[in-house]
């Protein structure tokens, strides 16, 4: 094939089309336990986590909610999935090789939300929440005192008592959630977060009519199991509630992910190493969101 910038067009043309048509079908799954918040600069504060809003009783002048002096901001990032195109490819029409590399940077550009968010749900143990506390702790600031959601229970089915141990005292603990004033948050978890290794449990907790001792489930059917394989930990498992218009955890997008390509001729690259180069760019980052609508289990203790 002659190499003219008509023909690189169309090749180019042919690329974004593949690309994007991939792009449409991926599935993902971020979307269950994350919002997805709007940016337009570099950053975005998110101070206001630290209120959870709840109407109150209007007598005399309207009370007020202030902005906390917690500071937590979420950076983006940028991320790229780049391809080179060889010019002698081109030229010797070879091009056939390169459209399961546009569909493959499609399926990482269109995870790429899943990817993050579940990174931060590996760090979430360790990595500090707007309160200075870790995400996941046993100590969140709660006006004069600390409030714990966090466990160590293993996920269990073997007994009515090891499933009210574990699932049964997160999903109380988080019922239980109370504002600074003392108020209940009506927090109603519906997402049982678990990795690979815990499906099988998860399912089986959500889905029997009776335990491995006989006993009857009484949580068949209480969450939707999200089995998520990028989980790192074979212990860990998340007790979310994801029905509220804050989530969980936060996906901040700056910019969506976009094919993009360089086929200038006269670009160093096609001159000194005979390459033309497409791919995807994206801008975004991840943060959590209340961490009163999560509660997290390291599965250490049975």
């Amino acid at each position: 094939m002659k190499i003219t910038g008509a023909a690189l067009s169309a090749i180019f043309m042919g690329m974004s089309t593949v690309f994007n048509k991939t792009f449409a079908d991926v599935q993902t799954t971020y979307q269950k336990i994350a919002m997805t918040v709007p940016s337009s600069s570099a950053y975005v504060d998110y101070r206001w986590l630290a209120n959870f809003p709840q109407m109150k009783r209007w007598i005399g002048p309207k009370q007020v909610t202030k902005l906390s002096d917690y500071k937590y901001t979420i950076v983006n990032e940028d991320f790229a999935a780049t391809i080179e195109v060889r010019r002698n490819d081109i030229e010797d029409d070879q091009l056939g090789i390169y459209k399961p590399q546009a569909e493959s940077a499609a399926w990482s550009a269109k995870q790429l939300p899943d990817e993050l968010i579940y990174e931060l749900v590996n760090q979430s143990f360790t990595e500090k929440c707007y309160d200075g506390k870790p995400f996941i702790s046993v100590n969140h600031p709660v006006g004069k005192s600390a409030v714990s959601n966090k466990g160590t229970k293993k996920l269990s089915i073997e007994s009515l008592a090891k499933a009210q141990g574990s699932f049964g005292a997160a999903r109380i603990a988080m019922m239980q959630f109370k504002d600074d004033e003392g108020r209940p948050l009506n927090v109603k978890p519906n997402i049982l977060l678990v990795p690979v290794a815990l499906g099988d449990t998860a399912r089986a907790l959500m889905t029997v009519d009776r335990l491995e001792d006989g006993k009857p489930n009484p949580y068949k059917g209480v969450c939707e199991v999200v089995e998520e394989p990028r989980l790192t930990s074979d212990s860990a498992w998340f007790l979310l509630d994801c029905n509220k218009p804050v989530k969980p955890f936060v996906y901040q997008e700056r910019k969506k992910p976009a094919f993009v390509q360089q086929t200038n001729m006269d670009s160093d690259d096609v001159f000194n190493r005979g390459v033309y180069k497409f791919g995807a760019e994206a801008r975004a980052a991840a943060g959590f969101g209340h961490w009163q609508l999560a509660y997290g289990s390291d599965g250490t203790v049975d």
